[in-house]
């Protein structure tokens, strides 16, 4: 079993937080990071980019996780 490290729980918090921001922002046409940041738009736009290293994180994540299940 993949025991997860602080990057991983890192991205996964990271990740849900972005899927909540677009979920708003398809429901209500509402985007929280930009609200939050609308004074600094290249922090705006280095929270976009970490998000998506965040979210190569998880991907890679699961195929670490299928590979460690299939040893066993």
């Amino acid at each position: 079993m993949y025991k997860l490290n602080f990057f991983d729980k890192l991205s996964l918090l990271l990740v849900l937080m972005g899927s909540i921001n677009w979920g708003l922002i398809g429901l209500f046409d509402f985007n929280l990071i930009d609200i939050l940041l609308r004074e600094a738009p290249l922090i705006e736009r280095l929270v976009y980019v970490v998000i998506l290293v965040s979210a190569i994180n998880l991907s890679t994540l699961v195929f670490k996780c299928n590979y460690i299940d299939s040893d066993d």
